[in-house]
């Protein structure tokens, strides 16, 4: 059964294509390489002993999606990753946002309506709750005002995704992640921004290993017992099992609306300092961190209730805290190894 992973040589991208393919699947990825590189293709065939297929272009080209979709009528669904994600770069240049991140999305729903391709997956985010006012947020919590345009590409994508559904045969189930974290144990793939990371783990590894001269520390001023912003942050690994239980489960008719939204967290807040604690302990480093102001976009604290998702879809996050950073930190390393210093 064939699947595209659009964004499949990204972060949860790549982690969703080795889970995929160990589950018996063939993968077509789908991928520009504005923030990944192609060789990931070959680390997953490292990880699985299967190379997938890897077609590079941009998806909000109309008409090579279009002709993607014409030659591959076969599908069995799709995932939807392709999308940009930083949320302070969002708030900086926010049409560019809108224009990524919709315009893709609206092509490749064209191309499955079109081609009778019925089942899709959506990277969704926690950003689409914004600044819950009860925590842990289940999926009833109201959808509020985004905190970034970022967040409200999320919120407009699931808002054309279910006006898609009621008005065609398409099926969908939107994964609302928190915050994922750590790497492959095969220290093949892990998270590889490129330029300066947006994400707190790949900014701690990087300054770890030399590269950046100092973690910054946005805000220590929250309602939080350490005064650093908290979230539920989640292995990246037990985040694309979710996906491949998802797709399952549209293709056996498990689904009990046409459009279904699940949250995808561990249900425990961790703070910013309670993240670099952990890297301290599980390598044995001293991290060279400071306190800067708070930035624009962040919401103060969110963790998930993941108990529907627990139960509806017998999935669980089973990594913790610690696992997920010496993940990381492997991966940091290896990939590190492998490559010549940075200027």
């Amino acid at each position: 059964m064939k699947i595209l992973v659009t964004g499949g040589t990204g972060y949860i991208g790549s982690h969703t294509v080795v889970e995929l393919l160990n589950a018996g699947f063939e993968v077509v990825i789908v991928d520009d390489l504005s923030n990944s590189k192609a060789d990931i293709a070959i680390a997953i065939e490292r990880i699985t002993g299967t190379k997938p297929l890897l077609e590079v272009f941009d998806l909000t080209d109309k008409v090579k999606t279009a002709d993607f979709f014409k030659r591959h009528r076969d599908l069995k669904g799709v995932i939807h990753f392709a999308a940009k994600k930083a949320v302070g770069e969002s708030v900086e240049k926010p049409l560019l946002y809108y224009r990524n991140n919709l315009e893709s999305l609206m092509n490749v729903l064209e191309g499955m309506v079109d081609n009778n391709i019925r089942n899709f997956v959506f990277s969704s985010s926690c950003t689409v709750y914004g600044q819950p006012d009860e925590l842990p947020v289940s999926e009833s919590a109201p959808i509020k005002k985004a905190e970034s345009p970022y967040g409200n590409t999320k919120q407009i994508s699931e808002e054309i995704i279910y006006d898609t559904v009621k008005v065609t045969d398409l099926k969908a189930i939107a994964l609302r992640y928190f915050n994922p974290i750590g790497a492959h144990e095969s220290a093949l793939i892990g998270e590889l921004p490129l330029g300066v990371p947006d994400n707190l783990l790949p900014y701690i590894t990087q300054t770890a290993i030399g590269i950046r001269k100092k973690l910054r520390v946005f805000g220590d001023d929250y309602n939080t017992p350490d005064g650093t912003a908290i979230r539920d942050y989640i292995h990246v690994v037990d985040l694309a099992k979710a996906h491949v239980v998802a797709v399952q489960r549209m293709i056996e008719g498990k689904m009990k609306k046409d459009f279904e939204v699940f949250n995808l967290g561990t249900g425990n807040g961790y703070s910013v300092m309670d993240v670099i604690k952990s890297f301290e302990k599980v390598t044995g480093l001293k991290l060279n961190y400071e306190i800067v102001g708070r930035r624009e976009g962040d919401v103060e604290q969110v963790w998930a209730d993941p108990s529907f998702s627990n139960k509806e879809l017998g999935w669980k996050a089973e990594k913790g805290l610690d696992e997920m950073v010496s993940s990381a930190w492997r991966w940091e390393k290896a990939y590190r190894g492998s490559q010549p210093p940075q200027p």
